[in-house]
């Protein structure tokens, strides 16, 4: 399965530890090649990277040590919100792909997990953690999301009633693009929560597989701590 990589933000919380979040240093290695790498023990053919702060810089990383196959989208508007990006790599977008962040350390597992998932008619389905409180995840800034049964009804960071987190990895169809694509300055969230108000959002449950989102100095040193033993 295609494979798309979002890494054109700036990464304003991480800056004290890492100027360039992708590049972020994780056990003598920069976080993208780790997710590039996770990403081909996990199934995935080609990854579609977008990027945009520091682009040049992110590029010249990825060429000299990728492990799949590699095209490059810029985001020009990087500063925009996630949706953003996307929408920038829609055009490239096969009718079936998996998403997923720059600056989450995913184990292979979970995107195994997803590229095995059946979409039926759902025009995505999202990897959701129900182990809450786990001591990775940043409760004031994790997305949470709120299901019935296997359906997202909800999902935003400030959602007050959850039963679940946003694992950052989706499978996709071209429906989530053109969702956004009706919206000014979207972000992913945006584009879930109109689909997800026709039923078309369906949920895997990835709870037993290890994921990190990398966002501060804290869960840098988790990371630390996971891959480097």
């Amino acid at each position: 399965m295609q494979a798309v990589v979002l890494a054109a933000g700036m990464g304003t919380r991480l800056r004290s530890a890492s100027p360039v979040k992708p590049l972020t240093q994780v056990a003598g290695r920069a976080l993208i090649l780790h997710t590039l790498d996770r990403l081909a023990q996990g199934g995935a053919s080609s990854a579609l990277v977008v990027i945009g702060y520091e682009g040049a810089a992110v590029r010249s990383a990825v060429e000299a040590a990728r492990t799949l196959p590699v095209t490059f989208i810029d985001n020009l508007a990087w500063q925009s919100p996630n949706g953003v990006s996307l929408l920038a790599a829609g055009p490239a977008l096969e009718e079936r792909a998996l998403l997923c962040m720059a600056d989450h350390l995913v184990a292979p597992s979970l995107y195994a997990a997803m590229i095995a998932h059946e979409l039926g008619d759902d025009a995505l389905v999202l990897g959701i953690d129900r182990r809450l409180g786990h001591a990775w995840v940043d409760e004031d800034d994790v997305t949470r999301v709120a299901t019935r049964q296997d359906r997202i009804v909800g999902i935003g960071k400030g959602l007050p009633v959850y039963d679940c987190y946003d694992s950052g990895v989706f499978v996709i169809t071209p429906d989530l693009t053109r969702e956004l694509a009706t919206m000014e300055s979207p972000g992913l969230s945006d584009g879930v929560r109109r689909l997800a108000a026709r039923g078309r959002c369906g949920t895997v449950d990835i709870s037993s597989h290890d994921w990190l989102d990398i966002d501060d100095p804290r869960a840098l040193a988790l990371a630390e701590s996971w891959i480097g033993g």
